[in-house]
């Protein structure tokens, strides 16, 4: 297996710290608001990472964090007349509704940065008693960035052209930094923020510590894979690099994933550009599922367009493989025995499709190509079976295409949203029409099927028999 590295910039064959195990860390969203369909692609794409390796046999510890203190989160407490930890709070809650909506597992661990204050001051006190941070007059602390000599290798920024660039911004308020490039780890608390006694001073932390921090608690001191959007390279990843490996003496992560931006209509999204969509704006108009392939159907180092357009092409992909898995379904209802000398050929060569599954998941997690090579499956599987297929060729069939899409995170088989009582009903009034159509009562088949549309269930004629769903 290959995976890129943001560090080398080169596709490199994933060896694992830990024979057999996969130490994943991505970074979680600030939680002040509905999460935007940009925070859903980082969600999707390494949620798709960590379910391959599961599938190859890996014990995965997944960790993604919620940054729950935040100006943002204090803005709009402060806007609402209640405290930060309401609005956190409210807002995780509604984050795991729209992961749950695009089928993404829950981490084996989702750290709060609020939770983790004392790891925090450790780790700034290890900084400082090293040499690389320092306190300023107010008890802010600061990171020495030139202390770190291999400052900017993942991002590969040269410090001399920050310090130009820093030199043109003329930030206000920073006057006590040493270096214009240093970035706070600790700051002093204002009125109406909330805050925590430190050594230097009662205050909260910089944004940067908590990663470095969750990090090092729940995965050790050289993790696997650090992941996230390509926006936090630099300064974020960067600066958790120097952190890191400054308090630890090791190296940080093995491998850096980064996914590229989403845009809208070919437009990088924002409020100000009148473009800007949370995940709920599209689960008003699509199923998680449909966001989910979508999401998918582009490698996730490329650019991904979001347009009307686009969604309702991947809405129409998705359900070809959808109606795939329910024609195998309703011919299992009458399906017997054992697979034919001929089925049997049949189901290795469909199980070819998956070794063009794994060779794409195997290159830097190509799910576009792995997507084809599920609807190479699908298309022939509906050449291949009809009514007289028995049900062991069935079940290997639908047991290779749900494996695949399992993967992918996508739900092939809906649950009907009916009790057993109803269903019973329904399968006895569709025998009913069957058996007026067989006595060529038609008035009487359309009215039974009619008295079901009423009700919500639509009826559909097909090859393979009369199939039901719920509109």
């Amino acid at each position: 297996m290959k995976l890129y590295n943001t560090m080398n910039k080169r596709k490199e064959t994933f060896e694992p710290v830990t024979p057999g195990e996969v130490k994943m860390y991505v970074c979680g969203p600030t939680v002040y608001n509905l999460i935007h369909i940009g925070n859903a692609r980082p969600m999707i794409v390494f949620d798709t990472v960590r379910r391959y390796f599961e599938y190859k046999g890996y014990k995965v510890n997944y960790v993604s964090n919620f940054t729950d203190v935040d100006d943002k989160i204090i803005n709009r407490a402060n806007e609402e007349g209640v405290d930060s930890e309401t609005i956190s709070e409210r807002y995780i809650e509604e984050c795991k509704k729209d992961m749950a909506a695009l089928n993404v597992k829950e981490a084996t661990t989702h750290p709060k940065a609020t939770e983790e204050i004392d790891g925090m001051i450790e780790m700034i006190g290890k900084l400082i008693d090293k040499g690389f941070a320092y306190v300023a007059k107010d008890g802010t602390v600061y990171y020495r960035t030139r202390k770190f000599k291999d400052y900017g290798k993942l991002s590969h920024k040269n410090l001399d052209d920050l310090q130009s660039g820093f030199r043109a911004l003329q930030v206000t308020g920073e006057e006590q930094k040493e270096d214009p490039l240093d970035f706070v780890l600790w700051k002093p608390k204002k009125e109406g923020e909330p805050s925590w006694p430190s050594p230097w001073c009662d205050g909260r932390p910089g944004w940067h510590i908590e990663c470095s921090v969750m990090s090092h608690h729940y995965l050790g001191d050289t993790i696997d894979i650090h992941a996230g959007g390509e926006d936090l390279v630099f300064p974020h990843h960067e600066n958790e690099i120097a952190q890191s490996e400054a308090a630890n003496g090791v190296p940080f992560a093995k491998y850096w994933m980064h996914n590229a931006f989403l845009n809208i209509d070919n437009v990088k999204m924002s409020k100000s550009a009148g473009n800007f969509f949370t995940v709920r704006d599209i689960l008003d108009q699509y199923d998680g599922q449909v966001i989910r392939y979508f999401m998918l159907s582009v490698h996730y180092r490329s650019p991904l367009n979001f347009s009307k357009d686009i969604v309702e092409s991947a809405k129409n992909a998705y359900e070809r493989i959808v109606t795939c898995a329910e024609n195998l379904n309703f011919l299992l209802k009458s399906a017997s025995g054992e697979m034919t000398p001929e089925e049997k050929q049949g189901t290795e060569e469909a199980e070819s499709f998956r070794a063009q599954f794994e060779k794409a998941m195997d290159d830097d997690f190509n799910t576009a190509d792995a997507i084809s090579a599920i609807f190479e499956l699908v298309k022939w599987i509906n050449s291949h079976v009809d009514e007289k297929s028995s049900a062991a060729f069935l079940q290997a069939l639908r047991k290779e295409l749900l494996e695949l899409t399992d993967v992918c995170g996508l739900i092939v088989e809906r649950t009907p949203d009916v009790d057993a009582d109803e269903s019973a009903y329904i399968e006895a009034q569709i025998a009913r029409r069957q058996e007026a159509r067989k006595n060529k009562d038609f008035a009487a088949a359309d009215a039974i099927r009619d008295e079901l549309l009423q009700k919500g269930i639509v009826l559909e004629d097909t090859r393979e028999g009369v199939k039901w769903h719920k509109e």
